[in-house]
């Protein structure tokens, strides 16, 4: 039986959106979601990383993120940067990592109507990377104890 998550006021699992209000230290500084951090990485050293940072919800965070001229390697490295903050996020928020660990062998879906990469789309054709970054998350979480 799959898990199916997307909006982060979902319980219990809207903690696995990355719009859940669950920030990451993360390169010395104080993200306030997963979304501002991941958002800002397209434009690193840049001010609208900042302003990213500093949006005052993931959903601003985002639309700032959809600027021109993210950084030319984004493509290549922009799973290890989702698959870094999701990490992070779950070892520093002991009770949503509990709710992951408490998944165990389930599939984890976002089931994001309009994303084809992260989530699993309308007709359940997308990559769902997302869901496998979290369910990754999970294993290596499990494995260290």
């Amino acid at each position: 039986m799959a898990i199916y998550f997307y909006r982060s006021r979902d319980v219990p699992y809207g903690c696995f959106s990355n719009f859940s209000a669950h920030g990451v230290e993360m390169d010395g500084l104080w993200w306030p979601t997963v979304e501002h951090y991941f958002q800002g990485q397209k434009f690193p050293g840049q001010h609208l990383a900042e302003s990213i940072r500093s949006a005052r919800t993931p959903k601003e965070a985002k639309r700032l993120g959809t600027s021109a001229g993210l950084r030319c390697d984004w493509e290549r490295v922009k799973d290890d940067i989702m698959r870094a903050a999701v990490l992070c996020k779950f070892r520093t928020h002991g009770s949503i990592r509990n709710i992951l660990l408490a998944t165990e062998g389930e599939e984890l879906v976002e089931n994001a109507p309009f994303d084809y990469y992260w989530g699993c789309g309308h007709d359940g054709s997308g990559r769902n990377m997302l869901g496998t970054i979290l369910m990754e998350v999970r294993e290596h979480l499990r494995s260290a104890g």
